[in-house]
This record gives structure tokens, C-alpha cells and sequence, in this order.
């Protein structure tokens, strides 16, 4: 029980600590880290002065001989590490064109290149952009690269060179300089140090923004450091200077993420295959790896090229095995994961798959039906299976299974029985597929047929001893946690202080909430709990969310203003946060008054900013009487440690009663 408990806080630390680093990826991809919010607490405006602590708010990125649009005495700079093949990139390309468009002379932009090892022709492409600026010409190919993003291989590159008019032969040349091989390698291990571990990332005058996000995040960051720029122009700074300036107090590395031990595959266990379970490969291939994954969820996604280059590369050695786990806060995974059993019933399984996640953002009835013309299904049929739920029981049946072997976040595998979490790289895959080969062909050689081969690797599995356990881990040393201005409900004398760092459009978050609930139920009366802020930069609207809660708060109603937010996670617009307030009887006017006036801005950055400097760098964190308790964690877990505090507090009051 304790090992599948580890392996689910390990999916929850990696969902919510990587989530942010990749365009989806951080994550996975990105997916995927420390966070670095978009709207975390202003940089001084006063001229730049020494400083003896680096500002968490602001990273130091330095531009080198990068590639460079813009005035160099433009107010803000925009550094972006992208990828020619990355579709997010892509999309982010045209938002910064629309960006220099609006913002004209006060913004340059610089290119820095991190063409990620799933894109093969990504770096190609970067070392034909770097080529044709060897001519002048980088911004010119970068335009033609991002506007062709499906067609990058050495034909493309040369046409889009003959049609910028590139010495041709010079541009051949150059694509093999080993310079441009540096630059790549160089700014690659700058994005790692920085943490923008996946594509696009952004550091608008040094502060991080993850991913293809809408222009209004752009703009909202733009708007701050110009206002911040101007004011250091007017106290004497020259507007050359001004980036060296606010860059010069930033961070020079990302904080590690907390989680430091990598996930390690596991040892065996049992995992069955259904008999009609949808299957890609033989069942005579020497390795199975069998996938508990959710339609709806980014890391799933970002995993499928891996998955793709691992039937490439093992051909028919390895099959791959579907199991359906869709999770609770993803509103549309279930749907469509009946519409894939229901193109499955068809023989259009892995068709449909396709479909499904490369369109994640159009999951809704109508989206599966539109697929399934396109795929030719038999639409009666198919309407009907949707109709009737005829997959639910078989959907909830693989989740438990999976809920059984760990498989309890998404993507989870088990690779003829061993264990690997997450949105990992090819080469973790790899490595454990290629010991599983070696002990199949042992197994093959000894006499067992290819056809039981799955089976009788089970067998052993079945009748393994139990993995012992690891050892526990240090006690995380108890940290002074001050309440200050926090919202809080329960006794101010209660035994047992829990402080949540948390951000209302947070799954994780979200899925806590009732945890906590039952929490002060069981203990009512010996615990207080209070709430901090720690909007992540990629949720667009939880500052907004933040605000308005403390606007709430104002008005003495923001218990009933959090758990309105958290009901309704997807809609946190400005509308559906007017329209709580009115629910919950509060002076409108005043409410938007206050979200107008972004009044509550400096206590928001101030508990972002204590969040980070204690350790509550992904959400949700909670801190029990100091001690740190980090995800969405079950209440088993929650009682352990209330208890053990509970107990300290008693094992205190005996001590001074009988002095």
C-alpha cells in the first residue's frame, strides 16, 4: 500500500511541479520545476542599485551574439527559446508578431534556440535559420521556417533560401558549421539552467512565461516592465541600459524542483491484458508495454511521439497495450474515452486516438461525432454506444485495474510489468525495454513459446516477493510560517495550523478541496487552517481568481468566494467572477471597484513571493504546524501527520501541567 501511495505522490509532484515548464510542456512537457509567476511581485523602479539577494521575481538571461529584432534601446526585451518543429511554437510565432506590431520600437526581440530531441528535423532547422543569418538573413528564414513548420527537410531549406535570396552554395555550407552547433548547445544549457525546460518560453524583461499563452498574458507582463523601464529612464538609467539594469538583481539558475530522486522503474508486478483490450503489435512481441493514459490530459499527449518513435525503433519486439484512466478533473477524458471504445467496437480504435489528441481543446459531443465521419465509422452505431454508456463499466473497470497496480496519475506504464511514471524521454523507455529484451530472448531460448511468452513473464511477476521498501526520507526540517493577513477558519488557539499555498485554477488544487474538508470535519476545533496565495503563471485567469477572492475577503465572504472558484475551475473569467459575487451577496460595486484597482496586487505578490522563499514553489503546498506537506495528497496522509502534531501538542500540555 505504501509503494502505490510514493508512486502517486510522485505522478502529482511531477504533474504539478513539470506541468509548467512545457508547452504542451513544463511538461511534459511539459511538460512539466520552480515557479516563476507571470504576475509575480514588480521588480524596484528606482535605478538600479547593488544588492545582496537575487529578486525571485526575475531572471538573469544574457542575450550574447543571439539573433536580434528590435531597437537595442527598445524598453523591453522579449528572450524566447523555441522550436522550428514545436506546433506551440508556431502559434506563440504569430502572437510576438502581433506583439511587435502593437508595441513597435519599445520591444526587441531575441531568439534563442532549444530544438527538443522528439522534433527531428528541429534542429535542422535551427542550423539552417543560424545559416542564413550568417548572410544577414536569420529573421527572414526564421518567418519562412515558423510559416512551414510541416515542411522542414534539406529541399525546403534550400527553397526558402533561393527565395530570400541566399548565396546558395555559401548557405549549403554553412549548415554544417560546427559554430552553429555550439549556439545551439549553449543556449539549450541555458534554458536547462533557467528551468524553460520546454517550447516556447519566454523572458520578457527576465520574468518567465511558459508556453503558446494568449496576447493579453503578453501584454499584461509588457505593460508592468514599461511602466517600470520608463520610470528607471526618468531616474537617469539610459534606455540602452535599462534591460543590464533590472536583469542585473535577477536569478541567475532556476530553484531545483523539489521531488530530487528521479522516478526509477519499478519491479515487476502482474498486469493483465484484456482480452479485447485495443492493442498495437503482436501478442508474440517480446516486449508489452501496457498504458494506463487519459485523452484530456497534456503529458499523455506529449508522451505519443515517444510512443511513436519506440514502435519505430523496436518494431514488432514490442506492443503496446491501451487501458483507459480518465481522471476526475479533466471534465472531457471520459466522454472521450467511450468515443474511442466506441470506434475501438469498429476495428478504428488507434484512428480515433489520433484524432483525440490532437485535438484536446475540441473534446466535446460534437467533436466526436465529427471524427468519426471523417473516419468513416458506422455514425448509428456509433451514436448509440455514446448514447447508452455501453464502454462506462469497461472504462472504470481499466481504472481500477490501474488504481490496483499504482497506475493512479496519467501517463502511467508497465513495461512487462515494470513500472515507469510520467512523460519520460525515449531513453528511459529504451533502457528499461532493452533489458526486458534480454530477458526474453533468455526466456525464448530456454523453450517458451512467443505466444505465452507475456504470460509466463506474469507468472513470475505473480509469484515475486514483495519490493521492500525504501528507506524514509529525512524529516523536512519545521519552517516559521506566519499567518499575517491570510484568510482563516477555525480556533485561533487550535493545536494544529495548516497554511495552504494554493492557486484556484489548479487541478490539484481542486481535487484537494474536499480532502481538506473532510479534514475539518474530523478535526473540528484542533485545526485552523489558513490560505495563501500562489497564482502559477500559466493559468491565465488565477490572479484574476486571487483577486477576486480577496476582494471577497474585504466584504468578510472569502470561504464562500473560494469554494464558488473552486467550483467552477473552468470559469474564472471576469463575467463568472462578478456573477459569484452577486450569489454570494456582496457589494458589486465595490467588488469591481477592487478588481479594477487590482487592489489586493501587493499582498498577492507578497505571499507568492513567502511561497517561494519557503519552498511552496508548486501548488498546492501545505504547511502542518511548519512541517512541509507537499500535493494533493489523500486524507490518510493529512491524518498521519495532524495526528503526530496532535500528540506533540498534548505530550506539551502534560509536561507544563504537571511542573
Amino acid at each position: 500500500m505504501k509503494a502505490n501511495v510514493i508512486v502517486a505522490l510522485v505522478v502529482g509532484l511531477v504533474l504539478g511541479f513539470f506541468g509548467g515548464r512545457a508547452a504542451t510542456g513544463p511538461g511534459k512537457s511539459s511538460d512539466t520545476g520552480s515557479v516563476q509567476a507571470a504576475n509575480a511581485p514588480s521588480a524596484p523602479t528606482q535605478a538600479a542599485k547593488p544588492s545582496r539577494q537575487a529578486d525571485p521575481t526575475v531572471f538573469k538571461v544574457p542575450l550574447e551574439d543571439s539573433p536580434r529584432l528590435g531597437n537595442d534601446e527598445a524598453l523591453v526585451t522579449i528572450v524566447e527559446f523555441s522550436d522550428y518543429q514545436c506546433p506551440f511554437c508556431s502559434r506563440a510565432h504569430t502572437t510576438v508578431q502581433k506583439l511587435r506590431e502593437d508595441y513597435g520600437n519599445k520591444v526587441r526581440v531575441v531568439m534563442k534556440q532549444n530544438p527538443l530531441p522528439f522534433h527531428p528535423r528541429a534542429k535542422p532547422a535551427a542550423m539552417a535559420a543560424l545559416a542564413a543569418g550568417e548572410q544577414g538573413k536569420y529573421w527572414e528564414m526564421h518567418d519562412l521556417l515558423f510559416a512551414n513548420n510541416r515542411a522542414l527537410e534539406d529541399t525546403d531549406f534550400e527553397k526558402h533560401a533561393q527565395e530570400i535570396g541566399l548565396d546558395l552554395p555559401k548557405f549549403k555550407q554553412s549548415q554544417t558549421n560546427p559554430k552553429f552547433q555550439q549556439i545551439i548547445d549553449r543556449d539549450q544549457a541555458l534554458a536547462s539552467q533557467l528551468g524553460a525546460n520546454g517550447t516556447p518560453a519566454f523572458f520578457i524583461n527576465g520574468r518567465f512565461l511558459s508556453g503558446a499563452q494568449p496576447i493579453e498574458n503578453f501584454k499584461a507582463i509588457i505593460d508592468e516592465e514599461l511602466s517600470k523601464a520608463e520610470t528607471l529612464v526618468k531616474n537617469g538609467t539610459k534606455p540602452g541600459q535599462v534591460y543590464a539594469a533590472i536583469i542585473e538583481k535577477g536569478q541567475a539558475r532556476a530553484a531545483p524542483p523539489q521531488p530530487a530522486a528521479p522516478q526509477q522503474p519499478s519491479g515487476p508486478r502482474k498486469v493483465e491484458v484484456p482480452v479485447d483490450a485495443p492493442v498495437q503489435g503482436e501478442k508474440t512481441a517480446k516486449v508489452t508495454i501496457v498504458e494506463w493514459s487519459d485523452f484530456e490530459c497534456p503529458f499523455c499527449s506529449r508522451v505519443e511521439p515517444t510512443l511513436a518513435k519506440v514502435r519505430e525503433t523496436y518494431g514488432k519486439d514490442v506492443r503496446i497495450v491501451w487501458r483507459n484512466q480518465p481522471l476526475p478533473f479533466h471534465s472531457h477524458a471520459k466522454p472521450a474515452a467511450e468515443a474511442a471504445m466506441a470506434a475501438h467496437e469498429q476495428g478504428k480504435f488507434w484512428e480515433m486516438h489520433g484524432k483525440l489528441f490532437a485535438n484536446q481543446k475540441a473534446l466535446e459531443r460534437a467533436d466526436f461525432e465529427r471524427y468519426a465521419q471523417e473516419l468513416k465509422l458506422d455514425m448509428g452505431k456509433f451514436k448509440q454506444a455514446l448514447d447508452s454508456g455501453k464502454f462506462r463499466a469497461r472504462i472504470e473497470a481499466d481504472s481500477a485495474a490501474g488504481t490496483a497496480v499504482g497506475a493512479t496519475g496519467t501517463p502511467n506504464f508497465f513495461i512487462n510489468g515494470r513500472q515507469l511514471v510520467g512523460a519520460q524521454p525515449f531513453e528511459n523507455f529504451k533502457q528499461v525495454i532493452d533489458e526486458e529484451l534480454g530477458k526474453a530472448d533468455k526466456l525464448l531460448a530456454s523453450g517458451v513459446k512467443p505466444e505465452n511468452l507475456y504470460a509466463k513473464i506474469m507468472e513470475a511477476a505473480a509469484n515475486a516477493p514483495p519490493p521492500s521498501e525504501p528507506a524514509a526520507p529525512a524529516e523536512p526540517p519545521v519552517q516559521k510560517i506566519e499567518i499575517g493577513k491570510a484568510p482563516v477558519k477555525g480556533p485561533d488557539n487550535a493545536p494544529v495550523t495548516i497554511v495552504a499555498w494554493s492557486d484556484f485554477e489548479c487541478p490539484f488544487c481542486g481535487r484537494v478541496i474536499p480532502t481538506v474538508q473532510q479534514v475539518e470535519q474530523e478535526y473540528k476545533g484542533k485545526v485552523r487552517i489558513a490560505f495563501k496565495h500562489q497564482p502559477l503563471p500559466f493559468h491565465a485567469n488565477a490572479r484574476l481568481a486571487a483577486t477576486a477572492a480577496m476582494a471577497a475577503q474585504e466584504q468578510g465572504k472569502f470561504w464562500e468566494m473560494h469554494d464558488k472558484l473552486f467550483s467552477n475551475q473552468r470559469a474564472l473569467d471576469r463575467a463568472s467572477l462578478e456573477k459569484y459575487a452577486q450569489e454570494i451577496g456582496l457589494d458589486v460595486g465595490k467588488f469591481k471597484q477592487a478588481l479594477d484597482t487590482d487592489k489586493f496586487k501587493a499582498q498577492i505578490d507578497a505571499d507568492s513571493a513567502e511561497g517561494m522563499r519557503v519552498g511552496a514553489n508548486g501548488t498546492p503546498t501545505f504547511f502542518i504546524n511548519g512541517r512541509t506537506f507537499v500535493g494533493a495528497q489523500p486524507f490518510e496522509n493529512f491524518k498521519k501527520v495532524i495526528d503526530e502534531e496532535l500528540k506533540k501538542a498534548q505530550g506539551g500540555a502534560v509536561a507544563k501541567d504537571t511542573k
